[in-house]
């Protein structure tokens, strides 16, 4: 069986929290899997998440306001954003970051949209690579601006320097 096969692809339910939690923690940021729950429930955003054998193994979100950095904005609009891909770290390479970004474009075409992007570090040559193969093309780069507290409460700044790429989802899948 191939392990795309096994993996479901669906919408964050609020029963997912704890799972998200236990499985798929994201230290600094301890609501993060809450926060982009709630953009869900608010309906500006999707929060996709994989599973396999009832554990959950990935999660991206699609914005549909699209990308918050001004410069992204300025270039491609209120252009739906997939944001926040990970898969752990040791189910990599096995189809499921690909299948949630499938997921991600058609439930952006289901919506009326023609396009989707993504942001991608500049020191992460993996997803940059994943990205391109699957028809993804640099349209701007831009400074990913974001800040997490610690848990003695202190803020931390953080500022990565990235490259929005876009897909035309009215060419056939990649």
């Amino acid at each position: 069986m191939d392990h795309v096969d096994r993996t479901e692809i669906r919408p964050c339910r609020a029963a997912d929290l704890p799972l998200l939690d236990r499985h798929l923690p994201t230290p600094g940021a301890p609501t993060r899997h809450a926060d982009r729950f709630a953009r869900q429930e608010a309906g500006t955003g999707t929060y996709l998440l994989a599973w396999r054998d009832g554990v959950p193994v990935g999660h991206g979100q699609v914005r549909w306001d699209g990308c918050a950095a001004p410069g992204v904005r300025a270039a491609v609009g209120e252009c739906p954003e997939f944001n926040g891909l990970d898969v752990r770290a040791e189910l990599r390479g096995q189809g499921i970051g690909t299948a949630l970004i499938h997921a991600a474009e058609e439930l952006t075409r289901e919506r009326g949209g023609t396009a989707l992007g993504l942001g991608v570090g500049h020191d992460n040559p993996r997803a940059a690579a994943l990205y391109r193969r699957l028809g993804y093309g640099p349209v701007v780069a831009y400074t990913d601006r974001w800040s997490w507290t610690d848990p003695d409460g202190r803020t931390h700044e953080e500022a990565d320097p990235c490259t929005f790429l876009v897909r035309d989802l009215t060419t056939p899948d990649a």
